[in-house]
């Protein structure tokens, strides 16, 4: 008896592992709520799509950012994993800084590159602040500073656009 429990805990093992780091990157699920998100805010490599500035839209940001690269451009999950991160870091900074209702979330694709862009109706500058490690929050642009192989800020009649690009190999 106990023989037979200790082979079904080595079977169970693994695959209870498997599901902690399925719980930060499950393409199943994650395919699922990015298909969902596509249909209820449309996909932002058509057009720029809006999305309410609430903390929870930064999750709304990731799954689309997750299905255009993934899925639709066919990138690698490194470029995708970098491009998610950013995109969060950017509608974070619009959504806590600007007070603005809704931001803009636009996607763009030429050979060799990917641009994306979150446009928000502030006019305010985003800053590159010098972190320490520990220091949580403005870490935003830093990262995107390191993660992104061009990054900037339009400014426009009302507003502004921040945008980061990465090279990409194409497929």
């Amino acid at each position: 008896m106990m023989g037979g429990m200790a082979g079904l805990e080595g079977v169970e093992q693994p695959r209870r592992h498997g599901s902690a780091t399925a719980a930060r990157w499950s393409p199943a699920v994650e395919d699922e709520q990015a298909a969902r998100a596509v249909e209820l805010f449309g996909n932002p490599a058509d057009r720029e799509v809006h999305l309410p500035s609430r903390p929870e839209s930064a999750a709304t940001a990731r799954r689309l950012t997750q299905v255009v690269v993934l899925r639709h451009w066919g990138l690698t999950p490194k470029t995708t994993e970098d491009a998610v991160l950013l995109v969060s870091e950017l509608v974070g900074n619009a959504v806590r800084h600007t007070g603005a209702r809704v931001f803009g979330l636009r996607m763009r694709r030429r050979r060799g590159w990917i641009r994306i862009e979150v446009r928000d109706p502030s006019r305010g500058l985003p800053c590159l602040m010098p972190v320490q490690e520990l220091d949580l929050s403005g870490r935003g642009l830093f990262l995107v500073d390191k993660l992104s192989d061009r990054w900037g800020v339009d400014l426009l009649p009302r507003g502004k656009t921040t945008w980061f690009e990465m090279r990409v190999v194409d497929r």
